[in-house]
């Protein structure tokens, strides 16, 4: 009986459901931060708030890469890793804070 409300608290409780939320995906959200790896949440984890915010930055990130092939492009292949690993920071303290620039340009994808 006991085991059911606890099971009911967390479903009403978007803190709780949240905090699960960030708990089971970590593993995929970290994925976002590596390059065409990136794909793997985003079509995977379509349930996962979290997954999904670290997946739109991490794609925004893939174009860069993509942009580092230009000519002079070691400038955006230097902002892909600092970016990178900024990301993956915020995975690991599971946190879904936007990165500077990164994080609007992917508040506009609707996947």
């Amino acid at each position: 009986m006991e085991e059911n409300t606890t099971k009911q608290e967390n479903t009403e409780n978007p803190k709780v459901a949240e905090e699960k939320d960030i708990k089971d995906n970590k593993a995929w959200a970290l994925l976002s931060y590596l390059g065409v790896l990136v794909l793997v949440p985003l079509i995977g984890k379509t349930d996962s708030s979290f997954a999904q915010f670290h997946a739109k930055q991490g794609l925004v990130i893939l174009g860069g890469w993509v942009l580092s092939w230009l000519p002079f492009g070691f400038v955006f292949a230097v902002a892909a890793i600092v970016f990178s690993v900024l990301g993956l920071i915020n995975v690991a303290k599971g946190e879904k804070k936007k990165l500077p620039i990164i994080g609007d340009l992917a508040e506009k994808i609707n996947i």
